[in-house]
């Protein structure tokens, strides 16, 4: 539209306003891709409308702030009267149109920048626009890959696309899975199974500042709500397990803390901060730990008064069937209380580092699908088999009690041989309406993948969840029903041991602590021909004598603090980590934290044995050797 017509323009859109009424659009029409775009300024009246000395159209809605829309950009304006009956299609692919309002593109996670949106519902839901605000979101997905997630601020509650009434609202990038699918499959699994709160999706085709972005998914921001997670404004709890937001990686948040037992990173997420009192994060760990605790002593029926245990066993089953690797740090793993009401799992979020994706290139790979076997949790997940055998014990340790196996394993008879052809049934709903009109050509332009193809992409995620779902049918099967438990323990002996480190090699130490198998046997008074090592566990020990929780990579050990108390990484001096071999104990040390020249530190071997549990303590006593340094 060349500016010299911007008189006439003014003519004929005062002759178009005087013709508005309540529930009429005015759409901002423009063809680009090959394809007809139109952008609707929502307002019952506009009172005034202008062109900028940079050429821009300035809408002023009831007295808003304008909104600014470059004349090189518009084709045409058109009202049109909103349609009467909504159609309603949630598989519809819709365009959302964000300037911000001073031109400026989206760098920054930590502060919103203002906006202004308008959004096309095509004719299936009401169109919008709205002054809001943005900013980037996510970690590695913001951080590593070109194509940026971001967060919606609307200054107002606003239903959009027919989810709930919310200001915050989420655009994911999905940059890392072409078939775009992977978090709407999961979405769909868990309400198809119950889970409460758990997200919707809307596709929408970006413009961001007048520049085509792709294809997003708009989903609900997680947080406290009528139309979100529905705890009390005064008693409502929600937290996430989650490494990043965790006291390690966010020292100086002050909303977050190293669980009481499993010493897990743990991030208050409402009460937000707000409504923080200096008292509110003691109170929620102490709350915690009592789940925690209950779970460490397998007190089932405890348990049971305390959490959702059918939502606890729907969320684990769908982390293991989509080999969701996040369980293990752990990342995005939420859960919500209300007052006196039990813990509940969810909502799920964060799915596509599952399907087996490759993390040998991580950083600009899009590799899935190679391997449906891969385990998280193992085939036997209170020993933690699986390729993650550092997965948090609170996630496994249940598995010792056999009404939690039963209960597991009847849980999986009700949806396996509906959760494929269900949920990718819908999937394919979307899928439909993806292929439509060109948008999976723009975004393939737009976004290129050397070597990938949606097409081929999506019938290898279609292939390996059949594939995984008949192999999950025979992992669950054959989890191994908990021996009863010993009804007491006996502490059989001590045995002290040494070992010398070098300060200077860190975690790279040559020696190991080695125990005696032989005198462990003798002092548990278990002859060699009755002994096997599968019932064999090895347990870190706080300097009190209570248990500990494994820290480390190993199926066994510990990262032990400056007291000697076994803990989280960011707080170790010494660790003790042991895969296979359970007499040649791999050891090391961590060289920032740690310049002292010695640490004693407690393991112990458990070992059931007609219904007492036999236990002997391993004292072990480390020096480090100052030979050399960085000083």
């Amino acid at each position: 539209m060349k500016t010299t017509n911007r008189l006439w323009l003014l003519v004929l859109m005062a002759a178009f306003f005087m013709q508005a009424r309540a529930q009429q659009r005015v759409f901002i029409n423009r063809t680009e891709l090959s394809q007809h775009w139109r952008f609707p300024v929502v307002a019952d009246s506009i009172v005034d409308m202008t062109i900028s000395s940079d050429n821009e159209l300035l809408f002023n809605v009831h007295g808003n702030i304008a909104v600014p829309v470059p004349l090189s950009r518009i084709d045409s304006l058109t009202i049109e009267r909103e349609p009467l009956v909504e159609g309603k299609n949630p598989y519809e692919v819709f365009q959302l149109y964000i300037t911000t309002n001073d031109g400026s593109d989206i760098t920054s996670k930590d502060y919103y920048t203002d906006c202004h949106l308008m959004l096309n519902a095509r004719g299936q839901f009401t169109s919008y626009s709205a002054n809001a605000q943005i900013r980037g979101r996510g970690n590695s997905s913001f951080n590593w890959y070109p194509k940026k997630p971001y967060r919606i601020k609307l200054n107002q509650k606003h239903k959009v696309l027919g989810m709930g009434k919310a200001k915050s609202w989420v655009l994911l990038a999905n940059y890392r899975d072409i078939t775009d699918m992977m978090n709407t499959f999961v979405f769909e699994m868990g309400r198809w199974m119950g889970l409460p709160y758990t997200n919707h999706t809307r596709y929408v085709e970006l413009f961001l500042n007048g520049d085509y972005k792709g294809v997003y998914q708009l989903t609900e921001q997680i947080q406290q709500g009528t139309s979100r997670v529905a705890v009390s404004d005064d008693r409502g709890i929600i937290i996430a397990l989650d490494a990043d937001d965790g006291p390690s990686l966010s020292p100086s948040a002050g909303d977050n803390f190293s669980s009481k037992v499993y010493k897990m990173p743990v991030c208050v997420k409402y009460p937000d901060d707000e409504w923080f009192t200096a008292n509110t994060v003691d109170s929620v760990k102490a709350v915690f730990a009592e789940l925690e605790q209950a779970i460490k002593d397998k007190d089932f029926p405890r348990v049971d008064s305390m959490l959702d245990i059918p939502s606890f066993i729907k969320y684990l089953q769908i982390q293991e069937f989509i080999y969701n690797v996040e369980l293990s740090a752990p990342r995005s793993i939420y859960m919500h209380k209300d007052g006196d009401g039990k813990w509940v799992m969810g909502p799920l979020w964060d799915f596509d580092a599952g399907y087996d994706f490759d993390w040998s290139d991580m950083y600009t790979g899009h590799n899935f699908f190679s391997n449906y076997r891969e385990t998280v949790m193992g085939s036997n997940p209170l020993k933690r088999n699986g390729n993650y055998n550092y997965v948090p014990q609170f996630f496994t340790d249940l598995f010792g009690c056999p009404q939690f196996v039963e209960a597991y394993k009847a849980q999986w008879e009700t949806v396996k041989d509906s959760i494929v052809t269900r949920n990718w049934d819908e999937c394919m709903r979307y899928v439909e309406q993806l292929r439509q009109n060109g948008t999976l050509q723009r975004e393939d332009r737009q976004w290129t993948i050397s070597g990938k193809n949606f097409e081929t992409e999506l019938e290898k995620m279609h292939q390996w969840l059949i594939n995984r779902a008949n192999f999950m049918t025979q992992l669950i099967q054959n989890i191994p029903m908990p021996s009863e438990e010993p009804n007491k323990g006996r502490l059989c002996g001590t045995i002290p041991v040494s070992t010398t480190m070098q300060w200077s090699k860190g975690y790279d130490q040559s020696n190991k602590v080695s125990v005696s198998k032989e005198q462990v046997l003798k002092l548990m008074g278990i002859a060699e021909s009755d002994f096997s090592e599968a019932n064999l566990s090895i347990i870190p020990l706080n300097t009190d004598g209570s248990e500990g929780s494994n820290g480390t990579n190993g199926t066994f050990g510990g990262w032990f603090d400056a007291d000697g108390n076994p803990g989280a990484y960011a707080n170790g001096h010494v660790y003790i980590e042991v895969f296979d071999d359970l007499w040649n104990w791999n050891c090391g040390l961590y060289q920032y934290q740690c310049w002292d020249d010695s640490h004693t530190v407690t393991m112990q071997y458990q070992y059931p044995q007609g219904g007492v549990l036999l236990k002997v303590n391993i004292e072990v006593h480390f020096t480090i050797e100052q030979n050399g340094g960085w000083w």
